[in-house]
């Protein structure tokens, strides 16, 4: 249960029965509705750039949003942040891109809007300290829960668990 290591013990066998009975998928499907419809990388750059608008209208602005098929399997990561620097002319210029895990086609549209909320937060603030999760919170307010519950997912599947939604059904 390698994405649940830093909860408390009691948590994680609370999560541990839950797997030994077989009801940790039909709890997050209960929880959670179907999957969103953002599909194309159009669709996630026009969602990513509302969310961004919204909450953080002076930040930088960015040069693309993607899925990556290989995200998760290079870098152990459901999304990154980079800022791209080069010198054009005397003026040194910021490319900014967000790349989200193509895990994030297929799941409720809540799980999707935590982790660009979080890639959104990094754009103000790198490092993962106190004001970095309160900007997380200010704009996901479940924030906390939502990361919390996209882990049992991906505990789930690591313990070789179905995938829970598609964009078939």
């Amino acid at each position: 249960m390698k994405y649940l290591a830093a909860y408390p013990a009691a948590l994680r066998a609370q999560v541990e029965q839950l797997m030994a009975q077989g009801r940790l998928g039909d709890w997050l499907l209960k929880r959670y509705g179907g999957v969103h419809g953002i599909r194309t990388d159009r669709a996630l750059y026009d969602y990513v750039s509302g969310l961004k608008s919204a909450f953080l209208r002076n930040a930088e602005p960015l040069a693309k949003v993607a899925f990556d098929n290989k995200l998760h399997v290079i870098r152990n990561a459901l999304g990154t942040h980079t800022t791209i620097s080069r010198v054009q002319g005397s003026r040194l210029k910021a490319k900014r891109e967000i790349r989200v895990a193509s895990l994030f086609k297929e799941v409720p549209v809540e799980w999707l809007r935590m982790i660009v909320v979080h890639e959104l937060a990094h754009t103000k603030e790198r490092e993962h300290d106190k004001a970095f999760y309160q900007l997380c919170t200010h704009m996901e307010p479940d924030y906390h829960q939502l990361e919390f519950d996209l882990r049992l997912y991906l505990t789930h599947l690591e313990s070789g668990g179905p995938a829970l939604w598609s964009a078939a059904a």
